[in-house]
């Protein structure tokens, strides 16, 4: 028996959707909403045919929640081991995912108890690719997600804090923090992480591990989650290595007809091997000037050797300065706000696109959304108190405009690079801060919703989720027993040349060496 609003109810959603109606008038619209509503309930109960979910073929096993002594760092939700292909260039490699990405038959709850129990019956793409490419999935990582999480430190957050294992009084970063402990720990070869501001290279920096966010595009998102505008939102790998991440692209990069924002300029294929190990002599790189302003002394320092690393290996290297690099965050908060506004409205995987549509993963969320708002992350409740009054006060302009600037922005950076190969900064102007803890519920929401650790940490990173640039963290060394990163960022679907820079450099600063053994 469906369900009909009554009329006070009826009453209520019309005035929330701007306009008053009288009790003769919302009793006409029940009476066709009643006919509208009883039409909705029979297509949802009818066996029409519905397309299969993408699925990696195979059986299962459920897997399991590792308990302390297995997972000291808290690095992960959820272990399991799911076999690939028999042979593909991830042959012998283990892969894990952070916990907002697809895998049939495993647990996914973003992060946040009130979606605890919620299994997919579908693999997202880069988990598909990844087994058909021959990786073993070992199983899903603890990130900051839709509860919050200790990534930048306070005291919100479901799943606990994984912690550094360089030094587990400081942070990992986040929100791919369970990623980044599972990598130093050896306990994976592989991990998907979400980067939506900086969530794969901050961690990476704070962490000591290779963080790729790639080309806009280039990898695909579908049966992945997100909590904002799909313009800004990347999945890639993070490694121990420069080489397992450019496998790792290369297994999943490319067009698969199920993510929306891949356009066409996106290759079916791409390469990301077969020059990994040429020489870069001559490369051009520009060390962007805006990129350490803030950084610490330790930081500056430690990328600057790195840089001079580069000169050795016969790479020219000049200074560059991108002014509005300072600008850009204004534009992309801008972006956020009405956008987490619309992912409420039209459903956490969007509309409008033919494409699959997972519906037990919408139901979930969308239900606790509607019934559980309290159990989830406090800065995802102002985003969208954000986003509703700018709506009612900018009538949608706030959004347009910060679509529309995106082209200046891409366009600064783009003149830049028409003169280097690359650019090079620090991925974060700090390493990674020290763990204080929150007890009092008022600092912590206060905390929560606006970390200072946060904010200094996306400077140099949130610039290329706007703009869609392709960028790089390589651990460069350690200083006071923590990892610092260098950033390289290249045009756009050049990935491939930022690995060869990357590589070169790994291979003069072996820093896989030394990140395993103190880690060890």
């Amino acid at each position: 028996m469906h369900r009909v609003p009554d009329l006070p109810e009826l009453q209520a959603t019309a005035e929330r959707l701007g306009t008053q109606l009288s009790s003769e008038e919302a009793e006409v619209y029940r009476r066709h909403l009643t006919r509208m509503l009883a039409e909705f309930d029979d297509f949802v109960q009818a066996r029409a045919a519905e397309v299969r979910p993408p699925r990696f073929p195979g059986a299962r096993e459920p897997g399991y929640r590792p308990g302390p002594d297995e997972d000291p760092h808290n690095a992960w939700t959820w272990k399991c081991s799911v076999a690939g292909s028999d042979e593909g260039i991830l042959t012998g490699k283990t892969v894990s995912y952070k916990d907002h990405t697809a895998v049939a038959g495993m647990p996914m709850a973003f992060g946040a108890h009130a979606l605890s129990g919620h299994v997919p019956d579908f693999d997202a793409t880069v988990v598909q690719r990844a087994l058909e490419a021959g990786a073993t999935v070992v199983g899903k990582n603890v990130m900051n997600g839709l509860a919050g999480g200790y990534g930048f430190g306070g005291g919100v957050g479901d799943y606990g804090r994984p912690l550094n294992p360089h030094n587990p009084l400081h942070l990992t970063g986040g929100s791919s923090s369970g990623s980044a402990a599972a990598l130093v720990d050896g306990e994976v070869d592989i991990s998907f992480g979400g980067d939506q501001g900086g969530s794969i290279r901050i961690p990476a920096a704070w962490s000591g591990t290779v963080g790729h966010k790639p080309t806009f595009g280039l990898i695909s998102h579908f049966g992945i989650g997100f909590g904002s505008d799909q313009s800004i939102d990347y999945t890639g790998p993070m490694t121990m290595s420069v080489r397992d991440a450019a496998l790792a692209l290369e297994a999943v990069a490319g067009y698969d007809g199920l993510d929306p924002r891949q356009t066409r300029d996106v290759p079916d294929w791409y390469d990301a091997t077969s020059g990994l190990t040429n020489e870069i002599e001559g490369l051009r790189i520009g060390v962007l000037r805006e990129g350490f302003l803030g950084a610490t002394e330790a930081v500056t320092d430690s990328v600057q050797q790195a840089i001079e690393v580069y000169e050795k290996l016969g790479a020219v290297v000049t200074e560059v300065s991108v002014p509005e690099h300072l600008t850009i965050g204004a534009a992309q908060m801008a972006l956020s706000a009405e956008a987490a506004l619309a992912v409420r409205g039209s459903g956490f995987y969007g509309a409008f696109t033919r494409t699959y549509y997972p519906e037990d993963t919408i139901a979930a969320i969308t239900r606790a959304w509607q019934h559980d708002q309290e159990l989830l992350d406090p800065r995802g409740l102002l985003t969208l108190m954000a986003g509703e009054f700018s709506r009612r006060y900018w009538a949608g302009r706030l959004y347009a405009k910060a679509q529309n600037v995106r082209p200046a922005f891409i366009a600064a950076y783009d003149q830049v690079l028409s003169e280097v190969d690359l650019l090079v900064m620090p991925t974060t102007i700090t390493q990674a801060p020290q763990f204080e803890p929150i007890d009092d519920r008022i600092t912590a929401l206060d905390f929560a919703l606006q970390s200072p650790v946060s904010q200094s940490a996306v400077a140099n990173t949130r610039p290329f989720n706007f703009t869609g640039h392709p960028a790089l963290a390589v651990p460069c060394e350690k200083r006071d027993g923590l990892p610092v990163s260098i950033q390289l960022v290249g045009r756009m679907f050049d990935d491939a040349l930022l690995l060869r820079a990357a590589h070169a450099f790994s291979e003069a600063v072996p820093f896989t060496e030394w990140l395993a053994v103190e880690a060890a």
